[in-house]
């Protein structure tokens, strides 16, 4: 960053007053600018004994299955923003039955929440950034040709759980190094 979006400013690397790291501080008006990490939503969304996976027909990871997930917007809730990237992704009409993982990526400065839900009428299609949207069970997962390591442990998870029937809200922490 190196002008100010208040006033157009100049901006200064420099921990201001009261916080303990450095920050994009304005050098005329003073307005800080802080930068914090993408929130991803996304569904586990199952039908029947299956569930919906998408195989990205965008970078990054063009090709591999993924859940269906983007960047929250502006403006809406993390399950509007989850069922919204779902129909996006696959066409489809979920009803969410609850939160389900929380991964915090602090490398690449992103946060990801999954929720648990439920296909509504049982139809589904390719969205714009799909090359393909399919149910699979349990045995069909391309396990090798998962997206993310979050697609990876959601899926696990859910299948570890699955046979419980409990669905504890599972959070963790990716960090490389």
């Amino acid at each position: 960053m190196k002008f100010c979006s208040a006033c157009g400013g100049v901006v200064a690397g420099k921990i201001p007053p009261g916080d303990n790291r450095e920050r994009f501080v304005c050098e005329v008006c003073g307005a800080i600018h802080y930068v914090n990490p993408k929130v991803v939503c996304g569904c586990l969304v199952t039908h029947e004994n299956a569930v919906l996976l998408c195989r990205r027909d965008i970078q990054p990871r063009k090709g591999l299955w993924t859940l269906p997930a983007g960047f929250l917007e502006l403006g809406e809730t993390a399950a509007q923003g989850a069922m919204r990237e779902t129909f996006e992704e696959a066409n489809a009409k979920v009803e969410i039955d609850g939160l389900y993982t929380l991964f915090s990526l602090p490398h690449i400065s992103q946060i990801y929440i999954f929720f648990r839900a439920r296909l509504l009428d049982g139809k589904f299609s390719v969205g714009v950034e799909t090359a393909e949207a399919r149910l699979f069970e349990e045995r069909e997962i391309p396990w090798q040709e998962l997206a993310f390591p979050v697609v990876t442990n959601t899926l696990r998870h859910y299948f570890a759980d699955r046979s419980s029937g409990q669905f504890p809200v599972r959070m963790e922490d990716i960090v490389l190094g």
